[in-house]
């Protein structure tokens, strides 16, 4: 007898439960249970291929136009130093226009102060700001040759007289405090008496019987005093501020 008469042709089959996923005994998938933490290597292969030689084989990382990152970062880096040399140029070349200035001295006008050689800072701001004031020992053009520069002491400034007396300054009839100047490097000429003019200084080295001057090439307009001799710094020994 047939049990064809027990079949519903029309029924729904039961819905067939899908396989569960295998998990380890922590509960975990396999790809979970093994896969390494992000920023370390995989472990080494099924063959026995190390991971340092599958990382080796990766492709490099590449920035967005292409191009490696480790060139772009060189080319950045390479940019930052140009910038840092460029602003360090500028910096420099303010300082020196508008600021400071090195001099070295040349010749034995300006001795025992100042030595064949010596190193000075030239303050350049000090006479922007303010007045060359007597006593100053300031960096010059030289006035009847502009190109060259000297190194002089300020004897007196624009309305003072000036005379000379058997090497004996006169400034305004008061003998002038040279008590600087060594016995041997004193002059026995005579000059004057005159009056500076308005904008206008009268200069002279301390060595005054080896010293080209306002005595012989006369007075120096302000716009051709440079600054005033802030500090010898070299030899370092004889460093001194002014």
């Amino acid at each position: 007898m047939s049990d064809s008469h027990d079949h519903d042709p029309f029924a729904v089959p039961p819905p067939v439960e899908p396989y569960p996923e295998p998990t380890d005994r922590f509960g975990q998938t396999p790809v979970e249970a093994y896969a390494p933490p992000v920023g370390l290597a995989p472990p080494d292969s099924a063959a026995g291929e190390p991971a340092a030689a599958i990382a080796a084989t990766a492709e490099p990382r590449l920035a967005l136009d292409g191009s490696p990152l480790w060139l772009n970062r060189l080319g950045e880096e390479l940019v930052a130093w140009l910038k840092t040399l460029a602003s360090a140029a500028v910096y420099a070349t303010l300082i020196v226009t508008f600021g400071f200035q090195v001099a070295r001295v040349e010749g034995m006008s300006m001795a025992p102060t100042l030595q064949d050689q010596d190193r000075l800072i030239v303050n350049k701001l000090a006479y922007r700001i303010g007045d060359p004031k007597v006593g100053d020992i300031v960096m010059l053009y030289y006035p009847l040759k502009p190109e060259k520069s000297f190194v002089k002491r300020i004897i007196a400034e624009e309305g003072d007289q000036v005379r000379i007396v058997d090497g004996r300054v006169f400034r305004n009839d008061v003998p002038l405090d040279d008590s600087f100047v060594p016995q041997e490097y004193r002059s026995h000429d005579d000059w004057g008496p005159q009056v500076i003019p308005e904008g206008y200084y009268f200069v002279m080295g301390d060595h005054r019987n080896n010293s080209s001057d306002s005595r012989h090439w006369g007075f120096v307009p302000k716009k051709y005093i440079i600054g005033k001799v802030q500090l010898r710094w070299w030899p370092m020994g004889h460093a001194k501020v002014f």
